[in-house]
């Protein structure tokens, strides 16, 4: 698979362009600011149908236009297939696949999937538990539609039950069978979550110890554990349990919602433990296996995005990546601010690759291939 053609209509600060890819490498050149990012987010959008970066679509509505609109032409086994996102000011997100509306749009996800490794996933590592909850129910949503669809209705229950609680707190007087109703979906569903959670894990782990060794040449020992409460009590009894602490805080204090990835490195917490180095490498090992995990499922390669990856990574990781670049990682996507770096690194490799230059939301082709 691959993206052949992307239309931008004032996305971010793009009024407009039209840029053709090439199936391999694309390298977008400019300096920071210049619209380097939103285009992979552009990319992104398309595949998830929603940004990578901005909380809300009207974040991604040029300043001073009442819309955007994104186009993309994907290529999957020969066959073309075009994908329109847009959003209009108080109106909703309209998402087509070949003239298609979809009516549901998580019914897209997966369908044209992208693996996107930029600077601030360190974050993974270094923030709550919320952002290792959502990377990896990204992945196992895009290969699983049962795990998404009783993530939703999840989700839906926490937040209609968390409502109630609220509605208690101001009454006075909390009324248990109405929380019970609630409690039967979160149960319900929270188990099906745990369970592909925690074998999913299982098939993750070997996986991406095989990058993270790749990528660091050494053997350092390293775990990524899936941590729940339901491990240790029922679903049912964590809720009955908690129930006035919930009265009294507010909100919902026990469930998946709050189960965490732990990272350990040696024999502590990459958190406190890890240098700067390992725990960029450890989530460059993430988004590498992220990949081969999505490619083994779907049959196919997804697309690869590398926003101002070289810029964060020493000489011997940055030859680890060129070293997997050159055995095809499909198509590649990637941002830099030193054209001339991106030039050498690619030549040294001798691969080919496309290059576009960016420049205050224009993107125009260079004539010349890197690698030439």
């Amino acid at each position: 698979m691959y993206l052949d053609e992307l239309h931008l209509l004032n996305f971010k600060n793009y009024q407009e362009a039209n840029v053709r890819f090439s199936p391999s490498v694309n390298v977008l050149v400019g300096k920071n600011g210049s619209g380097k990012t939103n285009l992979l987010d552009a990319i992104y959008s398309l595949s998830f149908t929603k940004s990578a970066f901005a909380s809300s679509d009207a974040q991604c509505i040029m300043i001073g236009q009442p819309f955007f609109m994104i186009k993309g032409k994907f290529n999957k086994a020969g066959k073309f297939y075009e994908l329109m996102s847009s959003v209009q000011t108080g109106t909703k997100k309209t998402f087509r696949e070949e003239g298609a509306d979809y009516q549901k749009l998580s019914d897209h996800i997966g369908k044209y999937p992208v693996v996107l490794i930029a600077p601030d996933d360190v974050e993974l590592v270094r923030e709550s538990s919320e952002a290792r909850r959502k990377f990896f129910d990204s992945i196992i949503s895009q290969l699983d539609k049962t795990y998404l669809e009783a993530l939703m209705q999840y989700n839906q229950a926490l937040k209609q039950r968390n409502s109630l609680l609220r509605m208690f707190q101001e009454r006075g007087t909390p009324d248990w069978l109405a929380l019970e109703l609630y409690d039967q979906i979160l149960i319900r569903v929270g188990k099906l979550i745990y369970t592909r959670r925690f074998s999913f894990a299982e098939e993750f782990l070997p996986v991406f110890r095989k990058y993270f060794q790749y990528i660091v040449g050494e053997d350092e020992v390293t775990d990524l554990e899936y941590a729940s409460e339901l491990k240790d009590k029922s679903f049912e009894e964590g809720l009955i349990k908690n129930r006035q602490k919930d009265v009294m805080l507010q909100r919902t204090s026990f469930g998946i919602h709050r189960d965490d990835y732990l990272f350990t490195l040696g024999n502590g917490d990459l958190k406190k433990l890890g240098s700067q180095g390992q725990q960029k490498s450890f989530v460059i090992a993430l988004k590498l296996a992220q990949f081969e995990i999505v490619q083994r499922a779907k049959g196919f390669k997804p697309i690869l995005l590398l926003d101002d990856i070289f810029d964060k990574l020493d000489d011997f990781r940055i030859a680890k990546l060129l070293e997997l670049m050159k055995s095809e990682l499909g198509q590649l996507f990637i941002t830099d601010a030193r054209p001339d770096r991106t030039g050498e690194l690619l030549r040294s490799i001798q691969v080919p690759a496309f290059v576009f230059s960016v420049n205050k939301g224009d993107v125009t082709p260079v004539n010349n291939s890197v690698s030439s």
